[in-house]
């Protein structure tokens, strides 16, 4: 090897290692605080490491996720806001573990960019670490990678990746049945599906990120919108552990209509009284927008309802209380019937 004069670096190819070393080091401590029993080892290991026996289980089965935020990320992007769009990461893959009665356990995400902006790529994966604590999941590891020429100038993709346990036997959805109540706990606005037709809606309305927000004129449109989505994990286990929770389903893409009825046996279909909730306001401002009807509302946007419990009639007073104390506004939606699909009464 030479010491030529043109001799080029790693650097002037567009990928600075130093940046990236310093962001490991910045982010540690946030990862730090996300430690819980099982945790091996730190960040900066080429693998991660996990004990199931110190967190706990004796026969357990693992539940992985995978998902990403979608086009949320462009309103990130264009506003420079990035403090929540990492809790939306982490909840996207954690609730839907929950789903399956799994505990989260520990995640990992992968950050893609052209440039690595240092302040920005921290607050991204701070915000990721806020989400894993909040849900009780360890942030044990990630990768960061800085590509000149794939992206964008400014333009980053996020992708997350969940694993959790149960002890074998304990999976839902089990013993759904016909008479269990639909219990729905609000979310915190769009969380993070939807995001493609959101941003065709802005576009038609022609307002900007930074215009005053048509339902709450205290903040900006697209502050209103990068609300992060709500993480239900300790909520939700607390109630599968107090009995009686047949099934959970995540309200993500495909709405209501489509979300529901995978946590339904054959035969089995269910009916939702759209009274039981008030439409939180950034839909109606959606819906007349884009002058929706109320079907491709309820497949397209979660209208309010993030999460559904389906659980036994007997139960469901119970545990209504328990959510509503953990901090869950909870409307009790309706009940499994014979049938299939989804059927609705009253008005959107």
């Amino acid at each position: 090897m030479t010491n030529g004069k043109n001799g080029i670096t790693y650097a002037q190819a567009g990928v600075d290692i130093d940046a990236g070393n310093a962001l490991v080091e910045r982010i540690k401590p946030a990862a730090k605080r996300t430690a819980r029993p099982g945790v091996m080892a730190g960040l900066g290991g080429f693998g991660a490491l996990f004990d199931l026996k110190g967190a706990g289980y004796t026969d357990p089965v693992l539940v992985a996720a995978t998902d990403g935020v979608g086009t949320k990320l462009r309103i990130a992007i264009d506003t420079g806001n990035f403090q929540t769009i990492g809790i939306d990461l982490v909840a996207m893959c954690v609730n839907d573990l929950v789903c399956q009665g799994a505990e989260p356990l520990f995640f990992l995400d992968y950050f893609a960019t052209g440039k690595l902006v240092l302040e920005d790529a921290t607050a991204i994966i701070e915000g990721i670490a806020e989400g894993c604590a909040q849900s009780g999941c360890a942030l044990i590891g990630g990768e960061t990678a800085e590509m000149p020429g794939m992206y964008h100038a400014g333009d980053f993709d996020l992708a997350g990746f969940a694993v959790g346990a149960m002890e074998r036997g304990q999976d839902l959805p089990a013993d759904v049945a016909a008479g269990d109540v639909l219990l729905g706990l609000a979310s915190s606005g769009v969380h993070s599906n939807g995001y493609s037709l959101v941003r065709k809606l802005v576009e038609i309305s022609g307002l900007g990120w930074d215009a005053p927000c048509p339902w709450d004129d205290t903040i900006t449109l697209g502050a209103a919108l990068l609300a992060p989505t709500r993480l239900y994990v300790k909520q939700a286990l607390a109630a599968v552990r107090a009995g009686g929770v047949h099934g959970l389903a995540h309200i993500t893409g495909g709405g209501l209509t489509e979300n529901l009825p995978r946590v339904l046996p054959e035969g089995l279909g269910a009916t939702i009284d759209l009274n039981s909730w008030a439409l939180p306001p950034v839909f109606g401002w959606l819906g007349a927008t884009g002058n929706m009807d109320a079907a491709e509302m309820l497949k397209t946007f979660n209208c309010g309802i993030g999460m559904i419990l389906v659980v036994a009639p007997e139960r469901a007073d119970a545990l209504a209380a328990l959510l509503a104390e953990a901090g869950e506004e909870v409307h009790r939606l309706g009940h499994v019937v014979a049938g299939q699909g989804v059927s609705y009464t009253g008005a959107l």
